[in-house]
């Protein structure tokens, strides 16, 4: 005989499974990463660029390597959407970074 409890849990289970969105696992296009590494300078000169520890922490392990493994032909190699395809050069500062990431977060990323 089954418990009550466990056809509760059962469609409590079912009802989660059936309204749950799938993950978009949507990649940034070129065009995205493009315009971002363009608005990034403007939006450290608004100040409107507000780094974080993770910012400054990435910016500091980018400075600190010659020739950075993460990044490919001048741009970072990521599995984080709001970091993959920014400039390497741009991510030497905090503050690109945040830019950055905030365009990207505008862009659905």
């Amino acid at each position: 005989m089954i418990r009550p409890s466990r056809v509760v849990m059962a469609l409590v289970f079912a009802l989660a499974l059936a309204t749950t969105q799938p993950v978009g696992g949507e990649v940034p296009t070129a065009a995205d990463v493009a315009a971002c590494n363009e608005d990034a300078p403007q939006a450290i000169k608004t100040g409107s660029a507000s780094p974080t520890v993770g910012d400054h922490a990435r910016a500091e392990s980018v400075r600190g390597e010659a020739t950075t493994a993460s990044s490919t032909a001048g741009v970072i190699d990521s599995a984080d959407p709001q970091i993959h395809g920014m400039e390497a050069d741009g991510a030497r500062s905090a503050a690109f970074q945040a830019a950055y990431r905030s365009c990207m977060r505008r862009k659905g990323f």
